[in-house]
């Protein structure tokens, strides 16, 4: 490795009914995405051709059989082909499960290549759920899908919108499902994960995690349930003990506004809506989401697959840039280390 070489980033095409590919083309459309990183999009080539044609642009779309094989340069789309199915014509805004299941192996694919260091970072366009389970994929999302992928027992999705960043003790199951989970073994190790990842992708020296309660006003002394004391509390004084600078539990109705306010570097909810919706009321066509606690890179666009728009080129493609910026600033702080290290 050299300290002037662009980290390689895998960008998955997601479902190729929905936004996807269009957000992809926008943001490799724009210079600066190649003076951060080599882009190699990994997903369908008939459908990134029909989509350039469709926004009518002047950018020529590159079949390539391995991330070595890219020229990288502004001007040029590199694919490589992850599935054997040709979704040029599939239509848009339909749940379809030949979709699903392509969207699939461009993750999977994706994950082999960081796993065997083909590539630095995976970035991943929104999927279709519905249509994941109809191929036969029955995962809840790409955070599952990759924590199996890459063999990781504990991780967390992060959300960050400017300077409110969440992670979250569950996501994608039901909210009394979300409550048994609050366990004070699984706060503890998100707790852990927030403060690694508030040094290694935020790149704050000593941050101040925040932990977020699971009842009105963190149960009120037990008032309103006892998970804040029985559960979350505890695993907040373990980590005290460890040496991280953590608070709470903190009522959810405060603690995302005082982050956002400056007063913690990092936050901690207890489930899936707790959290999105504090992020996505900040910056919806922002955010990133992040798979903390993988031995690879992943960042996402922080949103569906908007069926609503696909097709009609008037996506907004800036949650896919922004994913795409911190895949490629986390990768290249790994390559300097390395670099320094003389791996």
């Amino acid at each position: 490795m050299t300290k002037t070489e662009r980290p390689l980033v895998g960008i998955t095409m997601g479902d190729a009914a929905g936004v996807g590919p269009e957000i992809i083309v926008r943001a490799l459309n724009l210079p600066e995405t190649y003076e951060q990183c080599r882009p190699l999009v990994i997903g369908d080539v008939g459908r990134f051709e029909r989509t350039v044609a469709g926004m009518n642009l002047s950018l020529t779309v590159r079949r390539v059989g391995a991330p070595g094989e890219g020229l990288y340069t502004h001007g040029s789309i590199d694919v490589f082909q992850a599935t054997d199915v040709d979704l040029s014509e599939i239509a848009y805004g339909k749940v379809d499960a030949r979709c699903g299941a392509a969207a699939v192996h461009s993750v999977q694919r994706a994950a082999r290549m960081a796993l065997a260091g083909e590539i630095d970072a995976i970035c991943t366009a929104p999927l279709n759920k519905d249509a994941m389970n109809q191929a036969g994929f029955h995962y809840p999302g790409h955070t599952e899908m990759l924590g199996e992928l890459t063999a990781t027992p504990n991780y967390s999705m992060m959300l960050s919108s400017g300077k409110l960043r969440v992670l979250h003790v569950s996501t994608h199951v039901a909210l009394q499902e979300a409550i048994r989970r609050v366990t004070k073994a699984r706060v503890l190790e998100v707790i852990r994960l927030a403060d690694s990842a508030a040094r290694e992708y935020l790149g704050i020296e000593a941050p101040h995690v925040a932990v977020a309660g699971v009842n009105p006003h963190a149960g009120e002394n037990g008032l309103f349930g006892q998970e804040d004391i029985d559960e979350i509390a505890p695993a907040i004084a373990e980590a005290k003990a460890a040496g991280i600078n953590v608070s709470g539990p903190w009522p959810g109705d405060t603690v995302f506004a005082r982050a956002h306010q400056g007063q913690f570097d990092i936050c901690v909810a207890m489930y899936h809506d707790q959290g999105h919706v504090a992020v996505k009321m900040l910056g919806f066509d922002g955010g990133v989401n992040t798979t903390i606690g993988l031995p690879i890179i992943r960042t996402s666009a922080d949103h569906g697959t908007a069926f609503g728009r696909a097709g009609q080129w008037r996506a907004s493609p800036q949650s896919q840039i922004e994913a795409i910026q911190l895949a490629a600033h986390v990768a290249q702080q790994r390559l300097s280390r390395k670099v320094k290290a003389g791996v």
